[in-house]
């Protein structure tokens, strides 16, 4: 897809591969080198004033994008230009000197910009309100937390005055009021007519926030266009009830057990329905001690509805060669729609990490008996077990008088306090 208006930014047939080491023989001299395209001929342009998302699973290409696009890292074929000044913030701590204070980095993010001390002297007010780091402007950077450090790297990021800002998915380190707030400067920066490049997994901040949309998947651009189909095509990437289609030498951790299938029991579940699966672990080298198992369910905008975690039972495994392991979800009720299972496999470090495991679907059938507009079930996350009592005081609770049959309560008496 090309824009119509002025490019601010152009790639022609870029490709980046890297050599990977196979493990499969324990002298690392005798190891087996293989070409890895974590880029192929991806061809774009963007122009001046959009807002682009781009999404897609671990590995697709994303990041790699962005270093090149930095000058972080060369292509090894291809081209890209951008036309203005670039302001990125791609990975915790990346620009920032660690020894330097919060003061003496934001002057040296900007002059690496090109900007003249007197332009980032301007806004270095706004960069420190911003950033909530005031107490601790004069500390060298290496002891402020990951949270302090990503605050201030996108508040320098977001308020010097480049034309292109470049975003990767490090947002996640700062809670939901910080991340509220950057969204909301990089759609100021973008009313302002800069050109947002917006990496990341969290789908409804790529809806918020852009109008188009490109889908990486395998180093490949799957998909450029408008927000709601690229979030159809990065569910797509995803076979439904399947495992992960990564092969198992790519997948995160250390690799002593390795899941190796994910299914759930039935394709669609209803809503208050109790929804069970079945993983097989396999163990690939020697195991020491137990190990935990953490899933995530997320659902299609890549929210992360509920952590179920196997140490809050008191549950660690022991695994032989094979496991065959049951997991079932009885709450919360899970509204209409597509949802996904990142399956984590913990000991001291992470053995296996495999996203989006399988996936099902909820059906669109309400767990109420009641009937009412659409607006009834419009908010919320999840849909909540719930009743309403009419022992309590206050006014009287009648059902809807356009409902048959409609039942009233009536309040009456004093307020029951067990409830």
């Amino acid at each position: 897809m090309f824009s119509k208006t002025k490019p601010a930014l152009e790639v022609r047939h870029l490709s980046k591969v890297y050599q990977v080491v196979s493990s499969g023989s324990p002298s690392w001299w005798r190891s087996k080198r293989e070409a890895f395209w974590a880029l192929r001929d991806v061809c774009l342009q963007i122009g001046a004033g959009e807002v682009v998302g781009v999404i897609g699973r671990n590995g697709a290409g994303k990041s790699t994008l962005l270093k090149i696009l930095t000058r972080i890292t060369s292509p090894t074929s291809g081209e890209a230009d951008l036309f203005g000044r670039v302001g990125s913030l791609l990975e915790v701590g990346t620009g920032f000197h660690p020894e330097l204070t919060g003061r003496e980095n934001i002057f040296l993010n900007g002059s690496i910009l090109g900007m003249r001390r007197a332009e980032i002297a301007s806004q270095f007010d706004h960069i420190v309100a911003f950033a909530g780091v005031e107490r601790f402007l004069d500390t060298p950077v290496k002891r402020y937390s990951s949270g302090m450090y990503v605050r201030l790297a996108f508040a320098v990021a977001a308020h010097l005055r480049s034309e292109i800002l470049l975003v990767d998915e490090v947002l996640s380190v700062g809670d939901l009021e910080f991340q509220k707030r950057c969204l909301g400067k990089m759609k100021d920066a973008a009313d302002g007519g800069r050109t947002v490049l917006f990496v990341s997994h969290h789908l409804e901040s790529v809806a918020a926030l852009c109008s188009r949309a490109i889908v990486l998947n395998a180093g490949r651009i799957s998909y450029d266009g408008p927000v709601p189909g690229a979030i159809g095509a990065y569910m797509g990437c995803f076979g439904k009830n399947t495992r992960s289609a990564d092969p198992l030498e790519r997948r995160a951790g250390s690799g002593e057990i390795r899941i190796v299938e994910a299914l759930p029991a039935k394709t669609c579940f209803e809503s208050a329905e109790t929804k069970t699966f079945r993983l097989k672990l396999r163990r690939m080298r020697p195991v020491h001690g137990p190990f935990f198992v953490s899933i995530h369910l997320l659902d299609s905008f890549g929210s992360v509805v509920a952590q179920c975690d196997s140490r809050l039972q008191g549950q660690w495994f022991v695994i032989q060669d094979t496991m065959d392991l049951g997991f079932a979800i009885k709450t919360p009720w899970l509204k209409p729609g597509v949802y996904a299972l990142d399956v984590f496999l913990c000991a001291a470090g992470i053995l296996d990490r495999c996203e989006h495991a399988c996936s099902f679907e909820v059906l669109p059938f309400l767990p109420y008996e009641g009937v009412a507009s659409p607006e009834a079930t419009a908010h919320g996350l999840v849909f909540a077990d719930f009743e309403f009592r009419g022992d309590f005081a206050g006014a009287p609770c009648i059902g809807s008088p356009e409902a048959p049959g409609a039942m009233q309560i009536t309040g009456g008496g004093p307020a029951n306090a067990q409830g």
